[in-house]
């Protein structure tokens, strides 16, 4: 029995369809808030228990039996960031250890053991998760993930309008991106494959390190029209994220986290064959970006 958190975000959907497909098949069980979400050929053949998976109850219900579960904690805005990961996840470690869950994946990120590793914000808080964790003796492995190609979707109304995206990285730095669907595709592997033992992170760096200036000169070649990169100060974005109404430390949270990108967290792990995963960036413009922006 694997368990699967977040079924119906970015990575949660690209992985059930994975599992669902594996042979021999293995039992599934989502938690999810709302049912409906799920593709109804999904839904047929998984259990469902609905909730939060930062529920007490939810996830008591939800482990029972399990071999493994797929850890993904939806960050909430309106929290601290230390409460949006490790409290969230307080009740499902320790349910963890009271249904003797074997193996758990979850997705973390990219950073440990960097020197601004303390002071990245999301990222520190993500790594404190893990450790909480690792600590209730499951076999753990951490996704330490690249930023996601998928966060450029955010910026499809700006490219679209403006032919402009912004982040707050200097335009010439270079640092590892991946795909949502390459993370997806490794979570799978762990999760069908269970004879690690230990806690361990396993980096996932997408094919190649790329700058917001070979960004933009890729989406302009793919895209077919001119892209521009420009950078926004610190300052500027904890302004902006504030007016969204976040939460002002989840914000600050954010700056530090981007910051700390920006001097050097992502670049902590060396590529190798096994760290590198194969969607390039120029693949996903064309299957995902383009026509997200031609719509």
């Amino acid at each position: 029995m694997i368990v699967i958190t977040a079924p119906t975000g970015n990575i949660g959907r690209r992985l059930l369809p994975l599992l669902l497909d594996s042979t021999p098949a293995e039992a599934l069980r989502v938690i999810v808030r709302d049912p409906a979400r799920l593709p109804d050929a999904v839904r047929e053949r998984v259990e469902v228990v609905t909730g939060s998976h930062g529920d007490p109850e939810v996830v008591d219900r939800a482990f029972e039996g399990a071999d493994a579960v797929f850890w993904l904690v939806p960050p909430d805005a309106s929290m601290t960031p230390d409460d949006a990961y490790c409290g969230f996840t307080r009740p499902a470690a320790k349910s963890l250890v009271a249904h003797g869950v074997g193996h758990v994946v979850g997705v973390s990120a990219l950073g440990r053991g960097t020197p601004v590793a303390g002071g990245a914000g999301l990222v520190t808080a993500s790594l404190a998760m893990d450790d909480l964790i690792a600590d209730t003796g499951v076999a753990y492995r951490a996704l330490a993930n690249a930023s996601f190609f998928e966060n450029l979707l955010e910026e499809v109304d700006s490219i679209r309008e403006r032919g402009v995206f912004t982040d707050a990285a200097d335009a010439a730095r270079k640092a590892p991106l991946v795909a949502v669907a390459d993370i997806a595709a490794v979570a799978a592997g762990l999760l069908l494959e269970r004879s690690w033992t230990g806690t361990d992170s396993v980096p996932v760096l997408g094919p190649q390190d790329l700058s917001p200036d070979d960004v933009a000169r890729i989406m302009t070649e793919q895209l077919g029209r001119p892209v521009r990169y420009e950078r926004q100060p610190l300052d500027e974005l904890y302004a902006t994220l504030v007016g969204y109404r976040l939460d002002e430390a989840f914000a600050q949270g954010v700056v530090d986290m981007k910051r700390a990108k920006n001097e050097g967290l992502d670049a902590g792990v060396t590529r190798t064959p096994h760290t590198t995963s194969p969607t390039t960036f120029e693949q996903w413009c064309a299957q995902t970006l383009k026509p997200a922006t031609l719509s």
